[in-house]
């Protein structure tokens, strides 16, 4: 499924949305598209409704138009819905081409969108300079070629990139239809088809190798003329077999095969009749064959590179739909006995009545206790209704220093003292400053000598409940299961809260 208008439209991460959809263990049903976008923060509720409610929806929901999840969104008379591709549709049309399911989603401000890296902005700045050079140091047609090369470069690139699953609105563009299309087109069935296998590279990666080493020997012209005139005589081959297969094995012509071809064309063209007075040099030639290597192996490695990760998440998607079945979870998670806490109530924060009541057993000098907080403390932020936190630190005085025993007191006394967000935030200090200079400054700046006994008794009911080391998280009286990550419990949140049994 693809769902690029979708996801550009309410600014999420494409890999993440598609990884963790892919990754869902009811993949790929309605309720992992849901899920999904509650895990990265489009907070919805799913429908089944007539179509004649449909009037009474907000602006913007989510249906399945066309056998596709799809963004709707009122534009006066007509309704614009986003999915594979951006499109117009009246009332009639949209009520034909949809189902009753209809999911009402609302986007929260602090989202976390994790973008990745955007090398295009740099590959810009390389072909300008390059440009820039050409045309202000060498001759027309010698820019011209330089430019054509680029244009090869890009598209080859685009090419690269989409086969290993990211669409292409540039080659989309050229072959006539949107990206989602690309699947039912002649360009996506000719590059698919592609036999071609050399060390593991298509026909198209070679396309890649010829136009990047064509566009830097071009910097050198006229000294490199009679090597690069070689290469576009030898690109007569490329054309030819690329015009049989579309022409008598698959019968269909690619746009995009037959822009490159008119690239190599032009090239061709150029180099026969414009470059002349041509000399041979060792040190071009020598040139010519590192150069190569070097873009060889690097396509190669890249190549290699990007295959074994597509691998890697393919198979980590279909391990993770196994790991996040909920049934699996809870059965781990209830495998242990239920520890019951006396006190409830030291270091308690959230909603007291809440249905997710989750214990962290930690210590404040405990290194890997800090990410465990975290978590914790940002389940709390996200489901204030629905969660509630208690931070168990063990202290024992006889164990304990001065340092520890003013530390302990001083949150003790934010806690006793001060707002609910003000000891949350003393907390978050602690773990990221451990000054505890810092926290005395934030409990008022004098020493303070809190009654520390609910803490000392909380230390022996860890203790008796084997419940020893650090962090440990307990999740309604269960203590998270040790096959699993804490972070993993962010895949459940959704299902403990609505677990009666639990």
């Amino acid at each position: 499924m693809i769902f690029d208008k979708l996801i550009n439209y309410l600014k999420l991460d494409k890999q993440e949305f598609i990884f963790q959809f892919n990754s869902h263990p009811n993949y790929p049903s309605a309720l992992a598209f849901s899920d999904t976008l509650n895990f990265l923060g489009v907070k919805n509720d799913a429908y089944q409704l007539d179509k004649e409610y449909w009037d009474e929806l907000p602006e913007e929901f989510i249906a399945i138009v066309d056998n596709a999840f799809s963004l709707v969104k009122k534009s006066g008379s007509n309704y614009s819905v986003y999915s594979e591709k951006a499109k117009t549709l009246g009332k009639e049309e949209l009520y034909k081409n949809s189902t009753d399911f209809v999911l009402l989603f609302e986007k929260t401000e602090n989202i976390e969108n994790k973008t990745s890296f955007n090398f295009k902005p740099i590959l810009y700045a390389v072909f300008a300079v390059i440009l820039i050079y050409s045309f202000i140091y060498q001759g027309l047609l010698e820019a011209i070629f330089n430019l054509l090369s680029l244009a090869g470069v890009y598209i080859s690139l685009e090419l690269f990139n989409q086969k290993f699953g990211n669409t292409s609105t540039v080659i989309g563009s050229i072959c006539g239809g949107a990206p989602a299309t690309q699947t039912a087109n002649s360009c996506d069935r000719i590059i698919k088809q592609d036999k071609t296998s050399i060390l593991g590279l298509k026909f198209s990666d070679f396309s890649l190798i010829y136009f990047t080493g064509l566009a830097i020997l071009g910097l050198f012209l006229p000294a490199t003329a009679y090597i690069v005139k070689g290469f576009t005589f030898v690109s007569i081959l490329a054309i030819g077999y690329s015009l049989y297969i579309q022409a008598f094995v698959e019968k269909t012509f690619c746009r995009v095969c037959l822009l490159i071809i008119s690239i190599l064309v032009g090239q061709l063209v150029i180099s026969a009749f414009f470059f002349q007075n041509l000399s041979f040099g060792v040190g071009a030639l020598l040139l010519t064959v590192i150069l190569w290597a070097m873009i060889f192996s690097a396509v190669m490695y890249f190549n290699t590179l990007l295959e074994q990760k597509e691998e890697l998440q393919k198979t980590n998607a279909k391990n993770l739909r196994f790991k996040r079945n909920y049934e699996l979870f809870k059965s781990q998670l209830l495998e242990k006995e239920k520890v019951e806490f006396q006190d409830t109530e030291t270091f308690s924060v959230g909603k007291k009545d809440a249905r997710l009541r989750i214990s962290i057993i930690s210590n404040p000098y405990c290194g890997f206790c800090k990410d465990g907080h975290k978590l914790a403390e940002s389940l709390l932020k996200k489901y204030p209704e629905d969660v509630s936190l208690q931070m168990r630190f063990n202290y024992t005085p006889e164990r304990s220093n001065e340092k520890y025993d003013a530390l302990i007191s001083d949150l003790t006394h934010i806690y006793n003292n001060k707002p609910e967000k003000e000891f949350l935030h003393a907390v978050e200090e602690w773990f990221e400053t451990r000054d505890e200079k810092r926290i005395n400054i934030l409990s008022g700046g004098v020493p303070t000598t809190e009654n520390l006994n609910s803490l000392t008794q909380m230390t022996v009911e860890n203790s008796n409940a084997g419940l020893n080391f650090t962090p440990i998280l307990v999740i309604n009286g269960y203590q998270f299961p040790e096959k699993y990550d804490r972070e993993d419990i962010v895949f459940f949140v959704d299902e403990l809260i609505e677990d009666d049994e639990i």
